[in-house]
C-alpha cells in the first residue's frame, strides 16, 4: 500500500471526528453568523493540520479564509463551508456513523470534503506553492466570494474542487454553465366580476411568458429552460396587477448560454398594456470537458498507482465554484471530495471507507502538481 494511503487510513478516527465538528457547526448561507462560525471551526481545523492560520477576508459581509503556502501560485484547493439546511437541522439529521456511511446535514455537500483536504495537506512534506480558499456563500451562486475565487485562480496552473464525487465515486469533469432570471409582469388591477375588462391580467401573461420560455430549451445540447417558481394576484375576485416568475437555465456551452440570455432579453409582453421587467443572467458559465483532461487523466493514474482501482469522470448539470475557475481559463477538476450521495436532501450520507482513499488521491494528485516536470 502506498505510504500516503497508509498514513491516511491510519487517519481515519480523526477524520471522522473532524467531520462531526464541521457537521455540528451548522452554517446555513442566509445566517451569516452560523456560517461564520462554523468558518472558525475550519480555521481551528486548518491550522491545527498545516500548522499555519488562514487570512480571514470579508467580501460583501461573507467570511473567506485563505492559506496561501510559500507564493501559493502552483495549486489552487477550494471548497465551501456553507450548505443548505437551516439551523436545528441536527435535530431531524443527526450525525451518525453507522453501517459503512456518515449521515447529517452538509456531510456530504462539502465538510467530508474540507476534512479530507486538510488531512491530505497534513501528510505532504512540503505545502510550498498551494492556496487553500474555503468560502461561506457557494450555496447562493458565490456572490461575495466570486470575484476572489478568481483573482485566486489566475495566480495558480491548477484548481482543484473539494465538493461532493459524482456516482459510484466519478470525478466532476465538466458542469454545465448556469443562469438565473427573475421576470416580473406588471399590469392592472381590477374587480374581476364587475370590471374584468379594464384590468390587465398578470395571471393571464405569465401563461404566455412561461410557454415562450420554456420553449427556449434544447434537449439535444443539453440546454434546459425551466420556469420555477412563480405567483401572481392577491384574492380570487381581483384581475392580478403583479406577478412574479423565476427560472433556471443549464447550458453545456457558452454559446447557448448567450443564445439563452438573448432570447430572455427579448421577450414582450402578449397580453395589451402588460409591461415586463427582467433580471438576472448568467452566473457561472460552464465548466468543459476541455478544462480537466489533463488532470483527470492524471488523477485516474494516480488512483490505479494508489491499487484503488479505476477512477470514473461524469459530466454534471449542477453548478460549483469549479465554473467559476474553468471559466477564466485555469485547467479544474472538481467532485475531489467525499464520496457519498444524497446532496441537499433527507438521505445525505458518506462513505467512511473512502474518506482516506479520496484525502490520499488528492495528497498525491497535489504532491504530484507541486513537483516540477512530474508527468504522473
Amino acid at each position: 500500500m502506498p505510504h500516503l494511503l497508509q498514513a491516511l487510513q491510519a487517519r481515519l478516527p480523526g477524520l471522522l471526528a473532524d467531520l462531526e465538528e464541521l457537521v455540528r457547526a451548522e452554517s446555513p448561507t442566509a445566517d451569516r453568523a452560523a456560517s461564520a462560525h462554523c468558518a472558525g471551526a475550519v480555521a481551528a481545523l486548518g491550522a491545527r493540520l498545516t500548522g499555519a492560520e488562514p487570512e480571514r477576508l470579508t467580501e460583501g459581509g461573507s467570511v473567506q479564509l485563505r492559506w496561501r503556502f510559500g507564493a501559493g501560485d502552483r495549486v489552487l484547493l477550494l471548497g465551501h463551508c456553507d450548505t443548505v439546511w437551516p439551523l436545528d437541522s441536527l435535530a431531524t439529521h443527526p450525525f451518525t456513523v453507522g453501517h459503512g456511511r456518515v449521515t447529517g446535514p452538509g456531510c456530504f455537500d462539502m465538510k467530508a470534503g474540507l476534512v479530507q483536504m486538510f488531512h491530505a495537506l497534513a501528510v505532504l512534506d512540503s505545502l510550498d506553492g498551494v492556496t487553500v480558499l474555503v468560502t461561506t456563500d457557494e450555496e447562493i451562486g458565490s456572490p461575495d466570494s466570486r470575484d476572489l475565487i478568481e483573482a485566486e485562480a489566475r495566480r495558480v496552473r491548477a484548481a482543484l474542487v473539494l465538493e461532493g464525487s459524482g456516482p459510484g465515486g466519478a470525478l466532476k469533469t465538466a458542469r454545465k454553465g448556469v443562469s438565473t432570471y427573475d421576470l416580473r409582469v406588471v399590469g392592472r388591477a381590477a374587480h374581476a366580476g364587475l370590471d374584468p375588462h379594464l384590468g390587465i391580467n398578470t395571471t393571464v401573461e405569465l401563461a404566455h411568458q412561461v410557454l415562450a420560455i420554456a420553449g427556449l430549451a434544447d434537449p439535444g445540447l443539453g440546454t434546459t429552460v425551466t420556469p420555477t417558481v412563480m405567483a401572481s394576484g392577491t384574492t380570487r375576485n381581483t384581475v392580478p396587477d403583479a406577478g412574479d416568475l423565476q427560472v433556471d437555465v443549464r447550458v453545456a456551452t457558452l454559446a447557448e448560454q448567450d443564445r439563452v440570455d438573448a432570447a430572455m432579453r427579448t421577450l414582450r409582453p402578449v397580453t395589451p398594456g402588460a409591461r415586463l421587467e427582467l433580471a438576472g443572467g448568467p452566473n457561472r458559465p460552464p465548466m468543459q470537458d476541455s478544462s480537466s483532461a489533463e488532470l483527470f487523466a492524471r488523477a485516474a493514474r494516480l488512483h490505479a498507482d494508489l491499487g484503488l482501482g479505476t477512477l470514473a469522470g461524469v459530466a454534471v448539470g449542477g453548478g460549483s465554484d469549479g465554473n467559476l475557475t474553468a471559466g477564466v481559463g485555469t485547467p479544474t477538476l472538481d467532485g475531489l471530495g467525499a464520496v457519498g450521495g444524497g446532496a441537499h436532501a433527507d438521505d445525505e450520507h458518506v462513505s467512511v471507507e473512502h474518506l482516506p482513499q479520496r484525502a490520499a488521491l488528492l495528497a498525491e494528485l497535489v504532491r504530484k502538481l507541486l513537483t516540477p516536470g512530474s508527468k504522473d
